[in-house]
């Protein structure tokens, strides 16, 4: 999948207690273009999110400190329904568990482990990316 950044300076914000998963995340999203910042759990990214709102934040669900859903439904109360855009990338995969997020407010969900196409395609989806053609 060829794409490209839809606008020059997006920024996403992946936030996982893994570093190995934001290293990863990191060589994906600046392959394809973006520009990255990391936190290790939901209270760094709420940090992160005050001092300069990302386009994107990438989201672990299980993490130490503030989980994902804890992140999400505060970044909702704090900053409203839209900003910034959530994908939450995990492992929970339970219709349950996806209808929970998306009911906390993701926009998208993205089931671990994934590739650059798949990640790629699901920012597409958010209007993130164009297709180069």
């Amino acid at each position: 999948m060829t794409a490209i950044v839809k606008e020059a300076g997006h920024e996403v914000l992946v936030v996982d207690d893994s570093r190995v998963m934001r290293k990863a995340a990191r060589r994906v999203l600046e392959g394809l273009g973006f520009g990255v910042r990391e936190a290790e759990d939901g209270e760094k990214a709420l940090e992160a999110c005050r001092e300069a709102m990302p386009d994107l934040v990438l989201l672990d669900w299980n993490m130490p400190v503030l989980d994902g859903i804890g992140f999400l439904r505060a970044a909702r109360a704090e900053h409203g329904p839209e900003r910034p855009v959530v994908m939450l990338c995990t492992t929970e995969n339970t219709p349950e568990r996806i209808m929970q997020a998306l009911e906390a407010g993701a926009q998208e969900y993205v089931m671990k482990p994934y590739d650059a196409e798949i990640l790629g395609g699901k920012l597409a989806q958010l209007g993130l990316l164009q297709d180069a053609a």
